[in-house]
């Protein structure tokens, strides 16, 4: 495998680690961990491949600001983490299946980029993706894992502060 694959794999899994670290805040389940960080793996094996396929010829035709999109969800998913700081009772959250996956769309979305230059990279795209996806699923389960250990540790302030760095993180995207 190109060493360069596996600089990527790590690097597109960065955000979906910060993010997760926010999110591991709010003390997921297990089995939403797993799920959540399963998805987030199939994103990063199918994005890339999509980028790579079609995206050459939607990009022609679309302009798509994925810069904006990602923004969007980061900001709301901030948002609604700093609301559940003020909320009383202690609970572990049960995600909806529809929130998990606008989460791992919002962290693949950077992999269907990659995908459209992966022709430059490597001629084993089916590899590269896989790379990635268990890149990202390791990545992702860590920072879920790391953070409700950060949230057991300072209580409700690591969900108010993982909102907090989801918002900034929502508006860098921007810049």
């Amino acid at each position: 495998m190109n060493f360069l694959v596996i600089v990527i794999a790590i690097s597109l899994s960065m955000d979906a680690f910060s993010l997760s670290l926010a999110y591991g805040t709010l003390s997921l389940s297990k089995k939403d961990i797993k799920i959540l960080s399963s998805i987030v793996g199939i994103y990063h094996f199918i994005m890339p491949l999509i980028g790579f396929f079609l995206g050459k010829q939607i990009l022609r035709y679309v302009p798509i600001n994925s810069n904006l999109i990602v923004f969007i969800v980061l900001f709301f998913i901030g948002v609604q983490m700093i609301i559940e700081t003020f909320k009383t009772e202690e609970k572990i959250v049960k995600m909806k299946l529809m929130e998990m996956i606008i989460f791992g769309f919002a962290v693949s979305i950077d992999a269907f980029s990659v995908g459209v230059g992966l022709e430059g990279l490597c001629s084993n795209y089916i590899g590269s993706a896989l790379v990635f996806s268990i890149t990202s699923f390791i990545f992702t389960y860590m920072g879920l894992i790391l953070g409700s250990k950060i949230s057991k540790l300072i209580g409700k302030l690591s969900t108010l502060l993982g909102g907090i760095t989801l918002i900034i993180i929502a508006i860098l995207y921007l810049v």
